[in-house]
Formats: C-alpha cells, structure tokens, sequence
C-alpha cells in the first residue's frame, strides 16, 4: 500500500503531471453530465411514445447504447427516439472509445508506469559489489571502458542524476545508480570507497565538484578526470584527481605523430625497460613492395618488425611478402638499433609539404601546436572565426566546399587531418579528399568506436579515435599494467606470465596462432629479450610483452588468463 501511495504522490509532483490529471478529472465530469443529460432526454421522448420507465432503466440503456453494447430490449418506435438513439451512439463511440481511453493511457496510465519505473531504479549499489568502476556518464569513453570491463570480466556503476534516464540504460544491459553528483550520500551508495577507481568526463567545473565530494567520503580510491582547459589540470589535482587527462590535446598529438611519420623515421611510442618499442610509415621508409628479407631489417639494424597495421588490420610481416604503402610497421628493439634503421631507411624528401589540418577545436589546435613544434609547416581550417589562434595561418570556411579546401592549399598539401568533433562530417571529409586527392595521407578523427572501420573504408589511412583514446588511458591506471596505444585499436601491453603458460615454450604455446596476439618479447629480471628464444620454457618470474588488437587481445585474456576482476 505505501508503494502505491508513492507512485501516486509521484505522479502528482510535476506540475504538468497535475494538469494532466485536472484535464482527465474534467473528461470523467463531462461523461457523467452526458449520462445524465442524455438519460433526461430519454424519459422524456420515452413518455411521448407512451412507455414508462424507471431512472436506473433510463441509465441502464443511455449508458448500453454509448458503450456500442445494443441488447436490444428497450428501444423507441418513433423517428425522434431513432434520433436520438443514432447521437447517443455517435457520442458513446467518440467519447468511451476514443477520447477518453486514450485519456486515460495518456494522462494516467503511462506517468503511473513511469513512476513505478523510477520507483524501481536503484539508489545504490549492492553490498557484495567490491574493486568496480564509478562513471558519472556514459558517453563514448565509458562505453569503450565498459566493454573492456566487461571482456576481463570487471563491474562498473552509471551514476546518472535523472531517474527517467536511468530506465534506457538498465534496459541496455548497464548497472545504473540514480543519485546527484553533489550530494557524498551518492558516492557512498555507490560504494566508491571499495572501488577500484572513480572516472569523471563531464565539464571541468563539474568534474572538480564530483571530484572534491568524492574524497569526502573516499579519500583513498584512485580518481581521473578530463579537463579541456589547461587551466582546470591544477585545480583538479587540487581537487583531488590521481589523473589528469587533456584528451584534445592527447588526440591531437597523436594525429601529429602520424603525421611527422611521413619522414620515415621511427618514433618511440612507448619503452618497457630498456625495449623500445615504435612505429615508421612503410612508404615514407621506401620499404613499400618490399619484403623484409630482402632489405635484411633484423641484420642490418637489430631492430624487430612485430606487426604491421594496414586500415584497421594487424598482420604478422613475412619476410618473404612485401610491405603494403600505407602501411604502419611496428618495430622492437634498443635505442642504438632504431637509430640503425632511421640511418638505413628513413627517408627526407616525403617532408615537402604542408598538413592541412580540417576543425579548429581543441584536437586541432594542439595538432597545430605539435607540428609547430617539430617545425612542419601546416594551415587550418575553420568555419567559426572566432575559433582561430593563428590567423596567418588559417583559411576562414567550410571544408565541405572546394573552393576553401584550393584555398587551403590541398593540392599541394602531403598530409590532412580530420580533427572535427563530428564524425558523420568526417566520414564526408575523408571520402571527399581522398577523391581530391588519392595519393594524399589521411589522418581522421572518430568519437565513436564504430565509425572506425567506416573511416578506414572511407579513405583514412590512420584513425584516431576520442573513445579509445580516454579509455586505454584510464584502463592503463586500472589495470596496473604497461598499456601502449600505437593507432586505434592496437596495442603493445605487458604482463605476468599467465600461469597457463608456465613450462612451456613460445613455440608450444602457439599465442599468435590461437589468440592473434604476437609476442614482442619476455622479460626477466631488470631486462627485456627482444629476440626471446622461441624453445625455451617460460618461467613463473617472466612477463611477456604482446602487440595486438582489441578483438586479439580479448582472446589472449580468455583463453590464457580467464576472468579477471
């Protein structure tokens, strides 16, 4: 009884909800006066006719004749009483049928199962929940998170301060809190003093609020927010916050790279102890058609080509098959061997050129910053002119029209990049200047993991994405291993020697041929074995350093590892 009383006193809390129930108690009114006017009229024509009946009679047939019933037991003989009897029908079919269920669906039945709906949506998290991970939304980077949450077998918990939204995203499979970001009864429902970490991606001024209430209650657990000023990292820190992440300026950075790229070199990306391991474009190498036992890479350099990332595929390099042109090779080795492979290969004259970089944002501008930096020349373009920095070098207009993207030099131009927040336009940007352009690098951006492969199909040659970008960020905290990004969807991470593979040899365990994973190296010790040798037994104290891609390494957890929580 105290439920229903709840879902009632909540359906009267709005004032539209109680607009809604006046109109409803209005219809209710008007039937009733139509019941009672019309049983009126039918004693009166009643009596011209001759026939006497009583009031609960002439109630009994208005009321049969408006629902449509028509027994048939009492009826008029004079053309008046048919009449009468054709309006009474019209009104009961307008009114009973049609008006007033739809009424009452509309104004009562449907806010009642909304209500019973947020009723029903939990205010905490359960008592047997430990080690999950706090969201305060669940937009493109929590997604990404979840799902590599939920592949190691991982809990996490949506705070939403909306009960109405709530709803969608349990339906969807999510485990979902309502509660406001700040009020610390919140987060102690949620638990967050048993979580593994509180991850924040709202504004920076909400991030800094969530980030301050959630220390009131759990000084010790690990937070990370976003910030999009460089201004907001100090007072978060301030705040609280274990980590700090400028994801504009990341992914901007990181399209750099790409694009610094085109001179062949080998740029680090990431080292674990004294391994590095980095990326070099095949084509700006002059390795393209060409196969890695015919320039002997491993002989000459002492440098290990690991993977090759061709369009969103990783694929093993045979020595005996060439390297694809737009192809990103993935190399092992020390530092004195990549400096080996840059004197052997890397190639100058790929330089010559601007970048032409699409979207003055956040991604844009630190993209800018980066080429700057190394001193590559680039121009930008934007349709806000009150987003430019660096009017000499930006081009004012849309890049969907040819007439700016001339302007902007893309006939000249050896790189672009797609750094616009939207990706249905960078989809259309890519496919419009790799027509422009079919020899051009394209670097896109994509907020969504799942525009990736159409941007790849579209023409880009890299895709760099905002989701996979913050959640490999926050996974490398959570996880308390080495992860490194080389380009959307590819990874470079370590970790203890699963004990399923205690015992046994690279060879015996066949990971790249079960899993699709490739072993970069094992480690001993302070040291890391780039060149590993494939028949010797792996030990307890060993860890193995493996590149793969999201779906590869999935199977590698599954398989060798199991669940992990």
């Amino acid at each position: 009884m105290r439920f229903l009383v709840g879902i009632l006193a909540s359906i009267v809390r709005t004032h539209r909800q109680r607009r809604n129930l006046r109109l409803l108690a209005w219809l209710g009114l008007t039937f009733v006066l139509l019941l009672a006017g019309f049983s009126l009229i039918f004693h009166w024509l009643m009596a011209r006719e001759g026939q006497e009946h009583s009031w609960v009679t002439a109630v009994y047939w208005t009321f049969v004749t408006m629902s449509t019933l028509g027994f048939g037991d009492i009826t008029f003989t004079s053309d008046a009483g048919r009449l009468f009897t054709i309006v009474v029908l019209i009104t009961g079919t307008v009114f009973l049928l049609v008006l007033l269920p739809f009424s009452f669906i509309q104004f009562f039945f449907l806010p009642w199962m909304e209500a019973s709906e947020v009723a029903d949506t939990p205010r905490a998290v359960p008592d047997d929940i430990r080690g999950h991970v706090v969201l305060t939304q669940l937009g493109p980077i929590e997604e990404a998170l979840v799902r590599l949450l939920s592949a190691e077998g991982g809990e996490h918990c949506v705070i939403v301060p909306d009960a109405a939204a709530a709803g969608p995203l349990l339906d969807s499979g999510y485990r979902v809190m309502v509660g406001p970001f700040d009020d610390p009864d919140t987060y102690r429902h949620a638990r967050a003093a048993e979580a593994r970490l509180v991850a924040t991606t709202l504004s920076d001024t909400a991030n800094t609020n969530v980030t301050f209430t959630v220390r009131e209650v759990a000084p010790d657990v690990p937070i990370v927010a976003t910030a999009s000023s460089e201004a907001s990292v100090d007072i978060l820190t301030m705040a609280g916050c274990t980590q700090v992440m400028q994801l504009g300026r990341m992914l901007g950075e990181a399209m750099a790279r790409r694009v610094l790229g085109r001179d062949g070199r080998a740029r680090v990306v990431g080292q674990f102890d004294d391994l590095l391991i980095a990326e070099a474009s095949v084509a700006a190498s002059g390795l393209a058609g060409k196969s890695l036992a015919e320039v002997d890479l491993h002989p000459r350099t002492d440098v290990n080509a690991v993977g090759i990332w061709h369009r969103g595929e990783l694929t093993t390099p045979s020595a005996a098959e060439p390297l694809p042109a737009s192809g990103l090779l993935v190399l092992a080795g020390g530092r004195e061997g990549l400096q080996h492979y840059d004197t052997a290969f890397a190639r100058g004259d790929t330089e010559a050129g601007e970048t032409l970089i699409i979207g003055g944002g956040r991604v844009g501008r630190a993209a800018a910053a980066a080429l700057a930096s190394e001193g590559r020349s680039w121009r930008l373009i934007e349709k806000d002119a009150s987003r430019i920095r660096w009017p000499d070098r930006s081009v004012v207009g849309d890049a969907a029209r040819r007439d700016v993207l001339e302007r902007a030099g893309i006939g000249d131009c050896s790189s672009i990049a797609i750094t616009t927040r939207d990706d249905d336009m960078n989809i259309y940007l890519t496919l419009y200047c790799r027509k422009l352009r079919p020899d051009v690098q394209i670097i896109a951006r994509s907020t969504r993991e799942r525009n990736v492969e159409t941007l790849h199909r579209a023409g880009a040659d890299f895709v760099m994405s905002y989701a996979t970008t913050g959640a490999t960020a926050i996974a490398n905290l959570l996880r308390r291993v080495d992860i490194l990004m080389v380009a959307e969807g590819l990874h470079v991470f370590r970790l203890d020697t699963p004990r399923a593979l205690i015992g046994q040899s690279l060879e015996e365990a066949g990971i790249r041929e079960a899993t699709g994973c490739t072993v970069v190296a094992v480690g001993k010790a302070d040291h890391v074995d780039g060149s590993p040798d494939l028949r010797e037994p792996l030990t307890a104290d060993s860890e193995l350093v493996l590149l793969g891609d999201v779906a590869s390494e999935h199977r590698f957890m599954e398989r060798f590892v199991g669940p992990r929580c």
